[in-house]
């Protein structure tokens, strides 16, 4: 995800019927809702399909979208590297997509500039997956181990690879990281009994445990910390055209993680399966129960300092970022929408 072609990589691993790339138009059955104008259609493009990103969808599901008079027109990227391009090429008006993205932007030669305006998830979103239940998980059990990790660069091991460090584990000594396996193939070499560990996100996690194929054992957001993983961007020419727009999804999103994290789970799977075709609606309720109690939603848009400077420690720490490429907080995030959000 980061480094050259890899440096924008968020492909976090789902599986193949969950992200649907193309674009639709979701607005339609709250048009009622809306303003008296028309709604405004806004090209957005999130990186992946995931559970990760609930509080977006029930933005749309729930009409809050709508009744900012806001349209949202959805496309896949299926990968950071190809979300960020999308909004530097304005193929995209709004990008879901980690901050890293911005950050290297920023910190590069390029014209045309993303600012963050809006937060998402409040940290990584992947399981440590073993092969056999323990009743309280040691990370030193991991030494040794073969541990099927994530394409190198990319922010999945980079997080992993915090989370080793912060138990007392070099990534590169300790531990065998199998980062050479393909997106695709990773769910595939796991049931194949490759690995004695691996990291997941939702709801691949929650669906190998309900297959009986794998224990989750712990959160690697939860063993980081705080580092918004995932936030809402757009162009300075974008911003500066259309603060109304991004007033609006600020508000759509804040609304949408009150209500995300009140409502019960069986309300929030009725409100997010149709983005989620042909995914057991088991494996959605236990990944957005297990989301929600680990605090991995977000419940305001507001982004603080400290998680975004500890999101640099982590890149830095990963060599993906140099100490002279950081950027100041306040060059990349816009603060002024999500504070006043309502």
């Amino acid at each position: 995800m980061q480094n050259g072609d890899n440096m924008f990589d968020r492909r976090c691993v789902i599986r193949a019927g969950l992200a649907a790339a193309g674009s639709f138009s979701v607005a339609a059955p709250f048009a009622a809702l809306a303003q008296r104008k028309p709604p405004v259609k806004v090209r957005y493009n999130e990186v992946v399909r995931s559970v990760l990103y609930v509080p977006a969808y029930i933005a749309i599901s729930k009409g809050f979208f709508a009744e900012q008079g806001i349209e949202p027109v959805i496309a896949t990227g299926q990968g950071g590297d190809k979300t960020m391009a999308a909004l530097l090429s304005n193929g995209a008006d709004i990008a879901l997509i980690g901050p890293e993205t911005a950050i290297y932007v920023l910190a590069s030669d390029s014209p045309t500039k993303a600012r963050i305006f809006c937060g998402l998830t409040s940290t990584d979103g992947f399981m440590l997956l073993g092969r056999e239940k323990v009743d309280k998980f040691d990370w030193s059990t991991l030494k040794g181990k073969e541990i099927l990790g994530f394409r190198p660069g990319s922010t999945p091991l980079l997080f992993f690879e915090a989370a080793l460090r912060k138990n007392g584990l070099d990534p590169q000594k300790d531990v065998k990281l199998m980062n050479n396996v393909a997106i695709p193939a990773r769910v595939g070499s796991w049931l194949s009994g490759q690995n004695q560990y691996a990291i997941f996100i939702e709801p691949e996690a929650a669906q190998i445990e309900i297959d009986g194929k794998g224990y989750s054992l712990a959160s690697i957001g939860e063993t980081v910390g705080p580092a918004d993983y995932t936030a809402f961007m757009a162009t300075d020419k974008y911003i500066r055209e259309n603060p109304e727009i991004i007033q609006g999804w600020t508000n759509a999103i804040a609304k949408a993680q009150k209500w995300t994290e009140a409502a019960p789970t069986a309300d929030i799977v009725d409100n997010i399966k149709e983005f989620f075709p042909g995914v057991n609606p088991k494996a959605l309720a236990v990944a957005s129960d297990r989301y929600r109690r680990l605090k991995i939603w977000k419940t305001t848009p507001v982004i603080e300092p400290g998680p975004i400077e500890k999101f640099q420690d982590i890149l830095v720490a990963g060599d993906v970022l140099t100490t002279a490429k950081r950027v100041k907080y306040q060059d990349l995030i816009l603060t002024e929408y999500a504070s006043k959000a309502k």
